[in-house]
């Protein structure tokens, strides 16, 4: 495949023009609106998209004010992104909705999807279902650079999220310096941590269920051995996008979880539980970033404001604070600013 900086960058640069060329020779067909098929298994994407909305509900950011001295008020309060754009991976129904429920509930105003030609007319079903209209039979680099950069008929939006394969994801980290992403979500991984007791069947479940997302899928079981800090050790370096426990410890070693996605705690946890009906979002960390940031969830579609009013008091009160760290910082019209003569 040509270099994905070299895709991006035509895009950038040709528009559709650029766009059209790369997805014929990538997918073998012109972007295109998406057309809704019909064999979509309604009542399973309703129910889906009901827990995802109950779940995220609870996820509102309270906006805060406080008055920190007399005359100096802050103000902190969260506000909706006004685009953003949402790549589904092929025919990944699911996704979608883990994506689209949390922007609506944000009150996002324009959702743009973007999915692999072969399977859009299934996610545009979906799409349909929840409300959406702008759905693109589009994918991977072409796709990103699309919403990145804008085009003649794709205008650019204000973060992309959504998950995919290794190209999708080096395409969002290098856009990432123009516009804002969700994370590296892709390829997917999991980590089965067997203890005392835990159900070799099991483990092989989710082995073969996370192995079916593709061949770069990282599928890993660690034994505990008596040993159960060693196994979190070995855990908590790895930050896994999926982590299973398993075993008489599982309980214990939850609530010991720093770096994953995702957890799933005892033998019933099945991770694609959480793909498809927990509500629990399924678009994660992947390649070490659960160390720093967790799944996405509604205030990734929100973003804060911070107000500052003062008075001619507060302003006074602040002012030898002001004036004395303009100084030691040699910043004159920092202290000057505050005179207001």
């Amino acid at each position: 495949m040509t270099d994905v900086a070299t895709i991006l960058e035509d895009v950038r640069l040709r528009g559709d023009v650029a766009l059209r060329e790369w997805a014929l020779r990538l997918d073998g067909v012109e972007p295109k609106r998406a057309e809704p098929a019909t064999a979509l298994p309604v009542e399973a994407v309703l129910a889906l998209a009901d827990a995802v909305r109950r779940w995220h509900a609870l996820q509102r950011p309270a906006d805060v004010r406080l008055e920190v001295a007399p005359g100096v008020e802050l103000e902190r309060r969260w506000v909706p992104l006004a685009s953003v754009g949402i790549y589904v991976p092929r025919g990944l129904v699911s996704t979608l909705v883990m994506c689209a429920v949390p922007a609506q509930l944000a009150g996002v105003e324009r959702i743009v999807v973007t999915t692999p030609p072969a399977g859009a007319e299934l996610v545009a079903a979906a799409a349909e279902l929840l409300g959406l209209d702008e759905v693109w039979a589009l994918g991977g680099p072409p796709a990103i650079a699309a919403l990145a950069y804008g085009t003649e008929s794709i205008p650019r939006v204000d973060k992309i999220c959504g998950p995919g394969g290794a190209y999708v994801n080096e395409a969002k980290l290098l856009v990432s310096r123009e516009v804002a992403i969700d994370l590296p979500a892709g390829p997917s991984e999991v980590v089965v941590l067997a203890g005392a007791g835990a159900d070799p069947r099991i483990a092989q479940l989710e082995l073969a269920a996370q192995a079916e997302h593709g061949p770069d899928s990282i599928c890993r079981v660690i034994q505990a051995n008596g040993d159960l800090d060693a196994a979190l050790e070995e855990i908590e370096a790895i930050a896994p996008e999926h982590l299973v426990l398993l075993g008489e410890d599982a309980e214990a070693a939850a609530s010991r979880v720093r770096n994953a996605g995702a957890v799933f705690v005892g033998p019933w946890s099945a991770v694609a539980a959480g793909d498809y009906a927990t509500g629990g979002n399924h678009v994660l960390p992947t390649g070490g970033w659960a160390r720093a940031v967790g799944g996405l969830g509604l205030e990734n579609f929100l973003k804060p404001v911070t107000v500052q009013r003062l008075s001619a008091e507060g302003l006074a009160g602040l002012r030898p604070t002001i004036e004395a760290l303009a100084a030691v910082e040699g910043m004159p019209a920092h202290a000057e600013a505050v005179l207001r003569r």
